[in-house]
């Protein structure tokens, strides 16, 4: 859709008004939307208001599957008295309501609900800032972050990812007052900009000395305490060690209690203040020191994950040697716009997205699609900003702002991807959020229940209870599945697929059928010539004929025949009178005799005699062929077979599926049943289904799926839209410069093939696996830890141990499938 003042290609923000100079870029199941804007850093959220009367409000419908589920809400939404007017769009999954009066956007929300889809409004932009936050290693952690912001009257709305570091919140006040609130609770946060690079510098690193001198101050106090060192100066190393450590846990869980959240800094220093009270000092400052050690020791693995993205950002250089004039000269990528002519070097990263108008190269595009091998560019071919100029010096016309490169695309994707909780990780926040305050209000009736009842003593039973505090703080199960998902997309990005969330991520691993679109998916998409047969001239005369008579006709099969005479030096006759006759061929006059090339229903038109070529046409069509006849009134002069060929990719990316589990491999495919049979066989599918239109192949996947598989759909994201839809995963080929690939598939494979395609089922399953070794190992270590501590046999330090060493080895784990190949 056009639009007046920004070049975007991207939809319209909801309501209609004079500043429509906003684009939202909508992300399936999404409840916001971000937005590429003018004006950066913006974003349309939901949010429940009363428009006017008679004005128009948009909304997002999720659920549609075909036309006919719009004509269902249109219908619906008309019959109610306050609607004036409803209009539903499938191809966009907008639905626009204009109200007699004043229009609840709830109530609207509602009666879509009862017909069985889900509608979120569009309304309002807008000022909504990212930040990069440091020092967060568990999602309790943002959760007290967003509590405390949220306290704060110029703040109006907060939302903290743990998984990919970012914070993303509206306020009025300035920057440094935000940055300012967050380090109150011992965090660091910078704004992020476009190339901002500061998460790269913005380590925690001033920690590592304060770690290091109280870690000398316990061995100190240890040792003092079995050398003759008096009790009280042991007393007063370990409270000093306590007072390095603990400063920053402290003050956060100060915070996080002011703003009634329950995160570990609060258990955490509960149990090593409580230690300090009975005495324990060496327990507390023990405490103390391996959580803060434990703390570092998360933030390098969590960090090493959030890497990915940002390996990404710093594919594209910063500026471009552009020409003006006769001269080059040198600017920030930010200050080139479409049309202007850049100058990339052998050797260079490509700056922009643009067509070359000279020079000819190969380009390395593994950090946009993936592939391997270097790809050939000519005049006229598309280059992707990121990719690498291997060997000649090309001038290229830019065709995408900074911001709309394919890249960029692919950056804001992933890191949306990555912000989406997987319903695994929803599942086990949700039990943290129970099991914590359960365990710490266990904690308290531990601490003063038994004493009362005369079951031993005070400073036995706080101990048990300290203990069964730090067990209380569910770290390792929360970052059990966060970590595992961002490192899966990571490097599923790094290897040219885009999964657009956990929960697709989660999906993938369960597929067992994967159905294939035939034309452009398992085959080139482009027909050529695989046989010829002259009768009584020579092939080179067949082809001459054959090139006369379709090089006028725009049909893919003359096109493929004018392309094959060209590549063999083969010269065109001299034609006259070129006629096109409908669907089935097409004439023309060469030297006098009329000659026409076509299927064989034309030549029995002309009555011409096709005993000695029709069983021939039959065995060539049963082999999936096209078949094209040429001749004259009098006789058949030969005949030119076309066939789609088979990707080179495909037969082995399809073993690859077997071999990792997705057992059923179907095509469908609009051919007739000999082509698909034919297909069929060369390519192993285990089915096909022929002769489908484009709503048909929806049908089919319904039949797969009431057949009990969870299917995947591949396709090239256009006209397989609706199959896409309806499969349990869509997954869209060619993505690198196709914008509705990117927006229509669940995941999208950025390079025109399918050898990605096993190690993303392959990904996926290993994740899911990843994620179920995390949870049961992280339940185990919580419940042994429990058991231990009744018995007496749970030290404090051991709880703090069991802990943070279980967090670690969880996220170890999953920064495996960074590298997993």
């Amino acid at each position: 859709m056009a639009d007046n003042c920004c070049s975007s290609a991207e939809e319209p923000v909801a309501i209609e008004n004079n500043n429509g100079c906003c684009h939202s870029n909508v992300e399936k199941d999404s409840t916001k939307e971000v937005v590429s804007c003018c004006s950066k850093n913006e974003e349309t959220l939901n949010i429940n208001a009363t428009p006017i009367k008679g004005e128009k409000v948009e909304y997002r419908i999720h659920g549609m599957d075909c036309p006919s589920c719009a004509l269902t809400i249109e219908k619906g939404l008309n019959r109610i008295s306050y609607i004036q007017e409803a209009k539903v769009n499938y191809n966009t999954a907008k639905l626009q309501v204009v109200g007699t009066g004043a229009l609840s956007l709830n109530s609207v929300e509602s009666e879509v609900q009862k017909l069985g889809f889900t509608a979120k409004p569009l309304i309002q932009k807008r000022n909504i800032r990212t930040y990069d936050v440091v020092g967060m290693d568990c999602s309790s952690c943002a959760k007290s972050i967003e509590n405390h912001l949220n306290k704060i009257p110029t703040v109006n709305e907060v939302a903290v990812n743990f998984s990919t570091g970012k914070m993303k919140i509206e306020h009025d006040n300035s920057v440094d007052d935000i940055v300012s609130e967050v380090s109150k609770l011992g965090y660091k946060a910078s704004l992020n900009t476009n190339r901002n690079k500061s998460t790269d510098t913005l380590k925690n690193k001033e920690g590592y000395g304060f770690i290091t001198f109280s870690g000398i101050l316990l061995a100190l106090g240890f040792i003092g305490s079995y050398s003759g060192v008096s009790s009280l100066m042991t007393t007063i190393i370990y409270a000093i060690a306590i007072v390095i450590s603990g400063y920053k846990p402290v003050k956060s869980a100060y915070y996080a209690i002011k703003s009634r959240s329950l995160d570990m800094n609060v258990l955490m220093s509960a149990a090593a203040i409580g230690a300090a009270l009975i005495g324990e000092w060496f327990e507390g400052a023990t405490v103390v020191w391996l959580f803060a050690l434990g703390n570092i020791l998360q933030n390098r693995s969590v960090e090493n994950t959030r890497k990915s993205i940002r390996n990404l950002m710093d594919l594209a250089p910063s500026e471009a040697w552009v020409r003006v004039g006769t001269e080059l000269v040198k600017r920030p990528v930010e200050e080139v716009s479409v049309g202007q002519i850049i100058v990339i070097k052998p050797g260079d990263r490509i700056p922009l997205d643009g067509e070359i108008i000279q020079g000819e190269t190969s380009v390395n595009q593994a950090p946009i699609t993936g592939e391997s091998i270097p790809v050939d560019k000519l005049i006229g071919d598309t280059v992707y900003a990121g990719s690498i100029n291997e060997s000649g010096s090309i001038e290229t016309k830019v065709t995408k702002l900074v911001q709309d490169t394919s890249l960029s695309k692919i950056i804001h994707l992933v890191e949306e991807a990555q912000e989406q909780k997987a319903p695994t990780q929803s599942f086990i926040d949700k039990f943290a959020s129970v099991y914590t305050p359960i365990v710490f209000v266990l904690a308290l009736i531990v601490i003063v229940i038994p004493p009362l009842l005369g079951f031993g003593t005070w400073g036995e039973w706080v101990y048990k209870g300290l203990a069964l505090l730090v067990v209380a703080c569910p770290c390792a199960l929360v970052i059990s599945t966060p970590v595992a998902i961002v490192s899966a997309i990571g490097n599923a990005a790094k290897n040219g697929v885009l999964i657009k969330g956990g929960a697709f991520l989660e999906k993938a691993g369960a597929i067992n059928a994967i159905a294939f679109d035939k034309t452009g998916t398992l085959t080139e998409g482009k027909p050529k010539v695989s046989e010829i047969e002259a009768i009584g001239i020579s092939e080179d005369e067949l082809v001459s004929i054959a090139y006369t008579l379709e090089d006028y006709s725009t049909h893919p099969i003359a096109k493929t025949i004018v392309r094959y005479a060209k590549d063999h030096g083969v010269q065109a006759n001299s034609g006259e009178l070129f006629k096109n006759i409908v669907g089935k061929g097409v004439q023309a006059t060469i030297n006098g005799v009329v000659h026409y090339a076509g299927n064989i229903k034309l030549f029995e038109d002309l009555r011409v005699s096709l005993d000695d070529v029709r069983n021939k046409v039959e065995k060539i069509q049963n082999q999936g062929k096209t078949v094209v006849i040429i001749g004259t009134e009098q006789e058949i002069m030969g005949i030119i077979s076309v066939a789609d060929s088979i990707r080179s990719t495909t037969v082995k990316a399809l073993d690859g599926l077997k071999q990792v589990g997705v057992n059923q491999l179907i095509m469908l495919t609009g051919d007739n049943k000999g082509t698909a049979k034919m297909i069929s066989n060369e390519t192993n599918v285990n089915r096909y289904f022929a002769e489908l239109l484009p709503e048909d192949k929806v049908g089919a996947i319904k039949q797969l799926q009431k057949e009990g598989h969870k299917v995947a759909m591949v396709g090239d994201g256009i006209n397989d839209a609706p199959a896409l839809a309806t499969a349990d995963l869509g997954i869209a080929m060619g993505g690198a410069g196709t914008d509705t690939a990117m927006e229509t598939a669940d995941i999208v494979l950025m390079a025109d093939n399918l050898e990605k395609l096993p190690h993303t089922m392959k990904l996926s399953k290993k994740a899911l696996t990843i994620i179920k070794q995390n949870i049961w190992f992280s339940l185990i270590v919580k419940f042994v830890a429990l058991i231990l501590i009744f018995p007496g046999w749970l030290t404090l330090w051991m709880a703090v141990l069991s802990d943070t060493g279980a967090a670690l080895i969880v996220i170890i784990n999953a920064i495996r499938l960074l590298k997993f190949k």
